[in-house]
């Protein structure tokens, strides 16, 4: 399930879930909206592993844990850190960057 954060509280999140991915984003961007029906249909398809959207400009300190300096971008948390980000339009993309943290 895909969780929007109202709030800016990323890094308490990130340190009480095991694995997070975060797709930040700004209701103006265009790939943003394009990108998030996919973020959250791959939500569905992985346990254990929590799936947010963060407003990047509602939300700057959430936004400092991953450097986000473009959007849409994509990030991984694993144990409380930051593991990778990308900026990203395609699925495919977006897919290989869960997988690097979930289990196989």
């Amino acid at each position: 399930m895909l969780q929007e954060l109202n709030t800016d509280t990323l890094q308490e999140i990130v340190e009480s879930n095991e694995k997070v991915i975060v797709q930040y984003g700004a209701t103006w961007c265009g790939n943003c909206r394009i990108m998030k029906p996919k973020m959250k249909r791959l939500a569905g398809d992985y346990a254990g592993i929590s799936f947010f959207y963060v407003d990047a400009e509602k939300n700057p300190e959430s936004r400092k844990l991953a450097q986000v300096n473009n959007l849409p971008t994509f990030a991984s948390f694993k144990g409380g850190k930051l593991v990778n980000q990308t900026q990203t339009n395609k699925e495919d993309v977006l897919k290989s960057l869960i997988d690097e943290i979930a289990d196989n």
